[in-house]
């Protein structure tokens, strides 16, 4: 299989291989006359903000290239167990520690052309939907305004014990773990952690406007290992609606979607929608 050096419109090169050529010439077809899409959004996306994954080769949680659950923190707990709502609860400074190591990771990340390119496609569409476990909130900064964000934000901080509410733009002035100023509670992100339940309002909200309809599905830089997840490229296959994954990886996904294109987010979304707004061959 060959490999074509393509530039894009800002001059940057990407390494497409023939069969990746054809997928993007397909989607695009797919997009002129599509009205409602949806886009499922993991770490991938952000990676190219340069924000590192969890479960990737190069991931905060993997070893060796493999993700680990089961991996061992100076703390003595699996990672698993250090960011789960029972730690939080019995050892809050446990989970603290590594809630900070998550944002200081994501620390200055800004939108990259990847969530820009998402942002614009809802001035062409009748509805942009973006479901996304990413809990930098780089979508809704790019100007994403159909926004699912199923595990939440970590800038967004939440008294246990009272109803006390702020939003941060990092956790550097923040004591390990912070109390509540009105209750003297401990605080906690509005993320979901290990053992814990995703917002069924938020998934309800996504099956009711999967019911309204969408024209094409879109997988993009995530290893699809959730459930609900996967379950709606899995549902938009059977149901004869388009499905595209984006990801240089092989996923849970992979083997269910009608095309794939393996590259890095952002520059593959940027070179399809350039080449959807000029059409190919014109850049």
């Amino acid at each position: 299989m060959g490999i074509i050096e393509q530039a894009d419109c800002r001059g940057s090169t990407l390494s497409l291989s023939r069969a990746d050529e054809r997928a993007i010439d397909f989607v695009i077809n797919l997009l002129r006359s599509a009205r409602r899409l949806l886009f499922i959004t993991g770490a991938g996306l952000s990676a190219d903000s340069g924000l590192p994954t969890y479960r990737g080769r190069d991931g905060l949680f993997s070893r060796d290239g493999v993700y680990r659950a089961d991996l061992t923190t100076p703390h003595g707990f699996a990672i698993e167990q250090a960011l789960s709502g029972p730690m939080l609860a019995a050892r809050p400074e446990i989970t603290w520690h590594y809630l900070l190591e998550l944002e200081r990771a994501a620390r200055g990340g800004v939108p990259n052309r990847g969530h820009r390119v998402i942002a614009e496609m809802q001035s062409y569409f009748d509805a942009v939907w973006t479901v996304t476990q990413n809990v930098d909130g780089l979508h809704s900064r790019a100007g994403s305004r159909q926004v699912l964000d199923v595990h939440g934000d970590l800038h967004d901080l939440r008294c246990t014990q009272c109803d006390y509410k702020v939003t941060v733009s990092d956790y550097a002035d923040l004591a390990l773990p912070p109390l509540c100023p009105h209750c003297q509670g401990i605080l906690r992100p509005a993320v979901v952690l290990f053992g814990e339940q995703v917002p069924e309002e938020k998934l309800a909200r996504l099956w009711f406007e999967f019911g309204v309809g969408f024209d094409v599905v879109f997988s993009v830089g995530t290893s699809s290992l959730f459930e609900y997840i996967a379950a709606p490229v899995e549902l938009a296959r059977a149901a004869g609606i388009a499905t595209v994954e984006i990801n240089p990886e092989t996923t849970a996904v992979t083997s269910e979607v009608e095309v794939k294109i393996s590259g890095g987010a952002a520059s593959v979304l940027d070179l399809l929608w350039k080449r959807y707004l000029a059409g190919w061959p014109w850049c």
